[in-house]
């Protein structure tokens, strides 16, 4: 497969990115790396709670590093990728909700969270989702910010190259890539050529919140794994944009 199959990654500029950038070239793909997510850490740690939920690697990780301790609450991860990091920061893991989404997680945790203080650590673009549905099953919710998640500046390159027609795919991991995307196109004044030149790629999302967001901006989602995870998602968007990526 040529190297003009340009597939843009949004993910933050760490290990993620790199990681990415070496996945979609064991595709036989050229990776557009444009950042749409910073991490900013608020130097907040998790409180103490009964229940205490992490949504992200980052919030592990971050978490960690503040030397946080559970004394003994039930450890809640959204997914398997936030899981894997807890385990591998020494952390026991309890609760993993087989859909991993928050909805999926107030599911789990509806039935025995009445009265009980649950502790929500996250980004300062968490869904309100998880804590408005907590919230409803009698939980006790409280919110640490543990980061803060803006644009990069400078990002919008795969924008320029969505509007040329020079794409052939996109990646969103998060709704907040998608706005990012869009608002760094609106800048340039490309919004609508930009929106168009998805509309005439494959556009691959990480779940379904993430394809919700971008359908409701005009994006056509073409892709959503089964199970939100990066890899997957790359694979599925690179084979349907290249079929024959594996020969």
């Amino acid at each position: 497969m040529s190297r003009d199959v340009r597939v843009a990654i949004f993910r933050p500029d760490d290990e993620r990115l790199a990681e990415a950038e070496e996945l979609l070239d064991s595709l036989g793909a050229e990776a557009v790396a444009d950042p749409m997510l910073e991490v900013r850490p608020t130097g907040d740690a998790p409180d103490d709670g009964e229940y205490v939920i992490l949504t992200s690697k980052t919030g592990v990780e971050l978490a960690a590093d503040a030397g946080w301790d559970p004394e003994g609450a039930t450890v809640c991860a959204i997914g398997e990728s936030t899981a894997d990091a807890l385990r591998d920061a020494g952390y026991e893991v309890d609760v993993v909700p087989d859909e991993y989404t928050s909805s999926g997680l107030v599911e789990v945790l509806a039935d025995e969270v009445a009265g009980a203080r649950v502790e929500v650590a996250r980004s300062d673009h968490g869904s309100a989702v998880l804590t408005d549905g907590l919230a409803e099953a009698g939980a006790d919710v409280h919110e640490t910010v543990l980061y803060e998640l803006v644009r990069p500046e400078g990002s919008g390159e795969s924008a320029v190259l969505a509007a040329e027609g020079e794409l052939a795919a996109a990646t969103f991991t998060s709704s907040l890539t998608v706005a990012h995307f869009l608002d760094a196109a609106e800048e340039r004044g490309i919004r609508e050529d930009a929106i168009a030149g998805l509309n005439e790629a494959v556009v691959g999302a990480i779940g379904e919140p993430t394809r919700e967001t971008a359908e409701s901006e005009g994006i056509e989602v073409d892709v959503v794994p089964e199970v939100a995870d990066f890899e997957k998602l790359a694979c599925e968007v690179v084979e349907t944009a290249a079929p024959t990526y594996h020969d």
